[in-house]
């Protein structure tokens, strides 16, 4: 465990917003960039869940004590082994990505946790956590999970185009942000392809892997598709500037709410933090990996950030660098606020 101690009066899951993700391979840089943009934002405590292979377990432990204590005291930490309950480890390990597929088995490995927000590695928040984790209080009676669309457009999205299996609504929905309640997850009877009554979530897993494996793509993307395709009413569908990718501006700009109010969660698949090809994309993950912990925000963060800009307004999503501004510097704005006042409240007592 890392940062604060549990509050001896209260169960620590009830304090936490839970945040997990999993990491395999060369993901911890990137890993510990998704940790840290968590930690400089968001407001209420965090609980971060990190499943990782075990040459990387030692390391995150050894990375996150190294920040400053005025962070670590916003988070604890619990690092787990990649461990799959049903079917064959090796296939479900081999699953599209490496690991990738542990995020299906959440609900049955943290039995403890009512509620979770799960996100890919190449994930990037640009607001507080508290925001999004508030939608848990939107769900309906009958929803227990939320993610964002795969496309907001039927005619370019991958699913309508190509998909050869059920996927949810007109475009699928895209699982590298992934709201959770897993109480409501561990208790619902799922209908299915399989059999014709319900069945929990980890008996229908395995089984609905056989069943498509030879016509998924994505992997376990696909496999929740399949599933919120047979149980749509158990899914809230959040707007794209909360999982916001480079299909949402490689194409023209196609995510209203991003443009709007701008981009909330900020989703580099495709590998581009780490290549040229959306240069955007990558100056956000860097200035963010670059920023001194505890420095000033706007002069060592959102500076630097649009100095970096200027050099992609020549790029498809470098002509609308305020989606990308909007947001973040609403947040840095706030936190800054609450600094001072809290410096304030401190010096002088009234």
């Amino acid at each position: 465990k890392l940062g604060e101690q549990k509050h001896p009066k209260e169960p620590s899951s009830l304090q936490c917003m839970h945040l997990a993700v999993v990491a395999c391979g060369d993901r911890l840089e990137e890993t510990l960039i998704m940790l840290k943009s968590a930690v400089l934002f968001s407001n209420r405590r965090l609980c971060f869940h990190i499943f990782a292979e075990d040459s990387l377990q030692p390391e995150f432990e050894k990375k996150l004590k190294e920040w400053p204590s005025s962070y670590t005291k916003k988070f604890e930490s619990s690092i787990y082994p990649i461990t799959f309950s049903v079917g064959n480890a090796q296939e479900w390990k081999k699953l599209f990505k490496p690991c990738a597929a542990q995020r299906l088995f959440l609900p049955v490995i943290l039995k403890d946790v009512d509620s979770l927000l799960y996100v890919d590695t190449d994930v990037l928040f640009l607001r507080p956590i508290d925001d999004i984790w508030h939608l848990l209080r939107e769900f309906n009676s009958t929803q227990l999970a939320a993610m964002a669309p795969e496309h907001e457009i039927p005619k370019i999205g991958w699913y309508s185009r190509f998909a050869r299996h059920p996927y949810y609504g007109t475009t699928g929905v895209n699982s590298g942000v992934m709201l959770m309640n897993l109480t409501r997850i561990r208790s619902t009877q799922f209908k299915n392809s399989l059999i014709p009554g319900g069945l929990t979530w980890e008996e229908m897993l395995y089984p609905l892997y056989q069943k498509y494996k030879n016509y998924i793509t994505w992997g376990d993307q696909d496999l929740l598709n399949i599933i919120f395709y047979f149980n749509p009413e158990c899914l809230y569908v959040f707007p794209c500037q909360w999982n916001y990718r480079p299909d949402h501006c490689m194409y023209g700009s196609n995510c209203r709410g991003a443009e709007e109010e701008g981009v909330s969660i900020l989703h580099g698949n495709r590998g581009v933090y780490h290549d040229d090809k959306q240069p955007t994309f990558k100056a956000l993950y860097e200035v963010i990996r670059d920023f001194p912990f505890e420095d000033n925000l706007f002069q060592s963060l959102y500076y630097p950030l649009q100095s970096k800009f200027l050099d992609t307004v020549h790029t498809l999503c470098g002509r609308i660098p305020q989606v990308f501004l909007k947001q973040i510097e609403k947040t840095m704005k706030k936190v800054y606020e609450n600094r001072v006042i809290v410096y304030l409240g401190a010096n002088h007592r009234y």
